[in-house]
């Protein structure tokens, strides 16, 4: 999940999903609300800012919480036992750097997701100069499907567009629906697929 060139996706069309965007149904709750979070705090608007070191470990706990997501994933779910203590050196680092920034949306008291964008070097061969990298998307699942997506892209886009930035690029997984359907919502198309072999091992 580190910054690439390109982006992946199947350009063929699977089963009819909900927008991931949209509102709620069942009286604006989504299923699987935890008791721990009230249902009138889901209809607050999210608060997105940048995070700080002080953030790391919740940064760590989120991006982890992703991977384990796609445990079934080819590629994504090969996590290694010390991910953990692997995450909170890389982390570190991406927090310090002037060259992306990792966003937080929070709900209340809690972290609800993150985004992470980065100012990435394109082709010396190809325009344009530089384009933006999102990564590392999370929602936690009390809160999909409730403006939090859209509220980290959003301030993702403004960030992009104050550093000069004309493109924005990123990778999700083909095995993902809602995903595909999330990033079509804002406008993202398929421009090309990933492939893997395995030779060894």
């Amino acid at each position: 999940m580190t910054p690439r060139a390109h982006a992946f996706d199947t350009p063929t069309r699977g089963p009819a999903v909900p927008d991931p965007l949209a509102e709620p149904r069942s009286g604006g709750v989504p299923h699987g609300v935890p008791h721990g979070v009230p249902h009138e705090t889901l209809h607050e608007p999210p608060h997105v800012r940048a995070a700080t070191l002080d953030d790391l470990a919740t940064v760590v706990e989120l991006r982890i919480a992703l991977l384990r997501e796609y445990a079934e994933h080819r590629l994504y779910g090969r996590l290694r036992p010390d991910a953990e203590r692997r995450a909170f050196a890389s982390y570190r680092v991406q927090l310090q750097s002037p060259d992306q920034i990792i966003l937080l949306a929070e709900r209340g008291a809690e972290i609800a997701g993150i985004l992470r964008c980065v100012d990435a070097l394109g082709s010396p061969l190809l325009y344009p100069d530089r384009h933006a990298y999102i990564s590392s998307v999370y929602v936690r699942p009390a809160h999909r499907r409730t403006g939090v997506l859209r509220a980290l892209f959003d301030e993702a886009r403004a960030w992009c567009l104050a550093r000069g930035l004309t493109e924005m690029r990123l990778h999700n997984s083909s095995s993902n629906a809602a995903a595909i359907a999330s990033w079509h919502a804002l406008g993202f198309d398929v421009v090309e697929q990933v492939r893997t072999l395995r030779i060894g091992g």
